[in-house]
């Protein structure tokens, strides 16, 4: 809801962080989003895929043999013209990968390769009801405005060397990445909306000032042996990337319930 993203621009000018551009809305970029999809089917880089919910839900309990994660097995990839016209259901769009080794280098985690292969890991671009998936709105974006950095969390990292195949084809450059540990509660329980996980608004309402939290995460981050309040600003100029230690970990918990 635009009332939550208007909350989280709130919440970053609270911190003392801003920004050079006027932020774009997702929602109001369909048009490109369209015309890149267009692009793509005319390079046959993807493909309509009619699987239902319950077979794709099938597929990715069962890993195949050799893979540690699980993957979809191509069953859409190779349908007929005459196949396609019989199916009554609507389609999402899944990209027609190719074999390929992708390498990048995480901020955090080093060089990653990885070797893409064809169906197990043709990833979906625009779901059946017409809504643009995640990895194809953010690529475009990211390589519309002209992005060097991205900072996300390490959930996203299987993810990245699809992305970043996907990028390359649409002409874009790849942007360096880092990828940040989740915070989780004392229970273990990433932070989240859906787990109604502590919020920023909830810890400036408890008082909390933007140079106590910039203290704490860097504090959690390893790179402040005591814990104390540090300025944005000082934050910015003695804190380089290697003095934060706990960036490799998996979670970094959060001592606020």
């Amino acid at each position: 809801r635009r009332a939550y993203a208007e909350q989280i621009l709130d919440d970053l000018r609270w911190l003392g962080l801003d920004w050079d551009e006027t932020p774009l809305w997702q929602s109001e970029r369909t048009a490109i989003y369209e015309e890149k999809l267009s692009e793509l089917r005319e390079k046959q880089l993807i493909y309509p895929c009619y699987c239902s919910r319950s077979r794709i839900h099938q597929v990715l309990s069962a890993p195949h043999e050799g893979e540690a994660r699980p993957v979809y097995d191509g069953h859409c990839r190779n349908l007929t013209p005459k196949e396609r016209e019989s199916m009554t259901k609507n389609p999402c769009w899944r990209v027609r990968m190719e074999e390929s080794t992708i390498s990048f280098t995480d901020l955090f985690y080093g060089t990653i390769t990885r070797t893409l292969k064809a169906g197990a890991d043709d990833f979906v671009v625009r779901r059946a009801d017409g809504l643009v998936a995640y990895q194809l709105a953010v690529s475009i974006d990211d390589g519309e405005m002209g992005i060097t950095h991205v900072f996300r969390g390490n959930d996203l990292l299987d993810s990245t060397p699809g992305q970043a195949w996907l990028i390359q084809k649409l002409g874009y450059q790849v942007p360096a990445y880092g990828h940040l540990p989740l915070l989780v509660d004392t229970r273990g329980i990433r932070l989240s909306k859906r787990q109604k996980g502590i919020t920023v608004r909830e810890l400036r309402n408890r008082g909390l000032r933007p140079e106590d939290l910039t203290g704490l995460l860097l504090h959690l981050a390893g790179g402040l042996p005591e814990l104390r309040p540090v300025s944005l600003e000082e934050a910015l100029e003695d804190f380089p990337f290697e003095k934060l230690t706990a960036l490799q970990k998996k979670h970094i918990v959060l001592p606020v319930s």
